[in-house]
């Protein structure tokens, strides 16, 4: 779903969860660069954040899909990533998804571990793309 404000664009999707918070999905002002807000584990049909690193991994990816989908965008399109982690030790299963996820060449990425995410995620994910 598209929402034009301005020279804002938003982006949002059903079968990703609504933000928590003050703030859009996915906005563009070009039509071309392309900035995602972190997205958690949630499930979109529960509300409800998954159980364990790895099922909140996978939802966290799966929600990207279906807001890169609302913005007529694929994996492909994404060209940086920043990756937050409540505990850095899960870094080698983040490596395993991100190389099941992503084609080469992969996009840039940063990688940090932070005290807490909202909702007690385990991991959050933001992506910018470019059409």
């Amino acid at each position: 779903m598209e929402k034009k404000m301005g020279q804002l664009e938003v982006f949002c999707s059903d079968n990703a969860p609504a933000a928590i918070g003050p703030y859009s999905p996915v906005v563009t002002t070009t039509g071309k660069t392309y900035f995602f807000s972190g997205q958690l584990g949630i499930n979109p049909q529960t509300g409800q954040l998954q159980d364990g690193f790895t099922a909140q991994l996978a939802q966290t990816l799966n929600n990207i899909d279906a807001l890169l989908s609302s913005a007529d965008l694929n994996r492909s399109n994404i060209v940086k990533t920043t990756i937050y982690l409540t505990d850095l030790s899960n870094f080698s299963t983040v490596n395993a998804a991100y190389q099941d996820y992503f084609q080469k060449p992969f996009p840039a990425r940063s990688c940090v571990e932070v005290k807490g995410l909202p909702k007690n995620a385990l991991v959050e994910i933001e992506v910018i793309a470019i059409k």
